[in-house]
């Protein structure tokens, strides 16, 4: 199976809440492309009460299989990068669990009721990568609908000395 592996660094944001439960929230909001030389969890910037932290260096896997997803990601005109992440409650606040291009693979993050999943625009240089992934590895695959064998209706039919359950008298 095909396979290529980049990393890419996330971006995430700290926001403050109005609400009586809880007082801030944490999300992806940005891809890097490549992997900067700042530590994990450094501190970008601040405005507004809105903390932008560096969350580290993650892994974007492709795979052959998906080439029609990235495909259709790319030629959206606005190509997305999805990032699924979970909250920890403790330092770092979030644990990353995927980087993806597949907007299948990112929806499917979105099934746990407790995963954050955000999408965020993919950079011109990653959208190379995937770009050159499915130049090389796509394959178009024709939709073939199944024929279903019809019914004879003289075997669904009650035979002679059997009772309707299928017993006999």
């Amino acid at each position: 199976m095909a396979h290529e592996r980049f990393s890419v660094g996330v971006v995430v944001e700290r926001r403050p809440l109005k609400s009586r439960w809880v007082d801030h929230a944490w999300l992806p909001v940005a891809v890097i492309a490549g992997v900067p030389e700042a530590a994990p969890w450094t501190l970008l910037g601040q405005e507004a009460g809105v903390q932008r932290f560096y969350a580290g260096a993650f892994d974007v896997d492709l795979y052959r299989a998906e080439t029609a997803g990235y495909r259709d990601n790319l030629e959206s005109g606005a190509p997305k990068l999805w990032i699924a992440a979970h909250a920890t409650g403790v330092t770092p606040p979030l644990d990353i669990l995927v980087v993806t291009a597949d907007p299948n693979e990112g929806a499917a993050y979105t099934e746990a009721g407790d995963n954050i999943v955000e999408v965020v625009p993919m950079p011109d240089e990653v959208a190379g990568v995937v770009a050159r992934f499915v130049a090389d590895h796509h394959v178009e695959r024709a939709f073939i609908k199944r024929r279903r064998d019809r019914a004879d209706p003289d075997a669904l039919a009650l035979r002679p000395g059997r009772d309707k359950e299928g017993g006999e008298p």
